[in-house]
């Protein structure tokens, strides 16, 4: 699977936040209030590290959404794809990372220091 990766690494701080919620137990960015069409697609996501895990593990998304993982723990994760989509490297405490995915797809990632952490993004049209 390809992708379009944008790195725009950030601290923390000011980075877009979105809300995201259960819609069938599966996390959906494009089910906002009050948004709909391409402005909850637009909506970025926001993906916790904390306490060994990925917050959530599970999440839908729109092709072309951008999505943050930050490090809400005091050890170094990364978020690494599996089939090599992006690879966010060793993100020390407090840092983020943002990718685009633009192809439809299930993609499985996992923090190469700590392989018991893993979650999935299913990228939608």
């Amino acid at each position: 699977m390809t992708a379009r990766v944008t790195l725009q690494r950030a601290f923390g701080k000011g980075v877009a936040v979105a809300a995201v919620w259960l819609v069938a137990g599966v996390p959906s960015a494009t089910t906002l209030p009050g948004r709909t069409g391409a402005a909850a697609a637009a909506a970025p996501v926001r993906i916790e590290m904390k306490n060994f895990a990925f917050d959530p593990p599970a999440i839908e998304v729109k092709a072309g959404q951008t999505l943050t993982w930050t490090n809400g723990d005091v050890v170094p994760h990364t978020a690494t794809a599996a089939a090599k989509a992006w690879d966010t490297g060793q993100m020390a405490p407090g840092r983020s990372y943002t990718v685009t995915l633009t192809k439809p797809g299930t993609y499985n990632y996992a923090c190469s220091i700590h392989p018991f952490m893993h979650a999935t993004v299913v990228v939608t049209k």
